[in-house]
């Protein structure tokens, strides 16, 4: 029953997220910046593009954004890249507090968003103003399905992050179980938040893991459907999960200035 609710709240919400979030309602404190509940940010008007890669840890995002970057680059574009916890203001007291194993839900959530809004404001809206590419590795989304998977109630994120912009283009990294453990192990072993051992009873890590990555991706599977996120089979090698994201991406950027084809 359990599993029933939380999808049925998550449809909910993306609904929801849908009809206040792209209705842009709201007055603006600055040109740009908005409070949070007021709609999301409008970058519309802004020349570069934001295009966000998700998925969850070992999907092989990192590797995908940086052959990104390199092919982006090599054709003229300016590229920014920002990432989940790389804010200058929270960043670093988010990744030493999860070390301590004692962050609390709804904590962790807000130190997200934090992190979300700090690096919003000073790198990805700079950034999409002086006409840059912004690759995001990974965006709100992760945070949401995170905290539904651990229990949060979906309408409370969803309204904490009502401010995010749409970006230009998610490409979601799909990915199995059965293929995500052996890339996890190889890359130095199970996490203790991403095994979900702060909120569930398993003694054992790799049972721990496999069931919480199982609710996480069916969730991110939800939000991806809602959303229409760009599905990439990321169960592949390398190569032909980046040509899946070059032909994408080639279509988001091809009517910007200063690229070259």
């Amino acid at each position: 029953m359990r599993s029933e609710t939380v999808s049925q709240e998550l449809t909910d919400t993306i609904v929801a997220f849908d009809e206040l979030g792209y209705r842009g309602s709201g007055a603006a404190l600055d040109p740009e910046l908005r409070p949070t509940g007021a709609g999301p940010i409008d970058i519309s008007r802004y020349p570069g593009r934001l295009i966000v890669v998700e998925g969850t840890d070992g999907a092989g995002r990192s590797t995908q954004m940086a052959l990104l970057r390199e092919w982006l680059e090599a054709r003229g574009y300016g590229v920014a890249h920002t990432a989940l916890t790389r804010s200058r203001l929270v960043g670093e007291g988010l990744r030493k507090a999860k070390q301590g194993h004692t962050l609390g839900r709804q904590t962790m959530d807000l130190f997200y968003a934090t992190d979300f809004a700090d690096r919003l404001e000073n790198q990805i809206l700079p950034a999409l103003r002086a006409g840059f590419v912004v690759l995001t590795d990974r965006y709100i989304y992760s945070a949401m399905a995170r905290s539904i998977a651990r229990g949060g109630d979906p309408d409370w994120v969803r309204r904490v992050y009502a401010f995010a912009p749409q970006p230009h283009a998610v490409y979601y990294l799909k990915i199995d179980v059965d293929n995500l453990a052996p890339r996890v192990l190889a890359k130095g072993g199970f996490d203790y938040w991403e095994s979900g051992l702060d909120c569930q009873e398993e003694t054992d890590t790799y049972h721990s893991f496999v069931r919480y990555q199982k609710r996480l991706l069916s969730i991110f599977d939800q939000i991806a459907e809602q959303r229409q996120f760009a599905v990439i089979d990321a169960n592949r090698d390398v190569l032909p999960v980046f040509r899946d994201l070059k032909s994408g991406v080639t279509e988001i950027v091809s009517s910007m200035q200063g690229g070259t084809e």
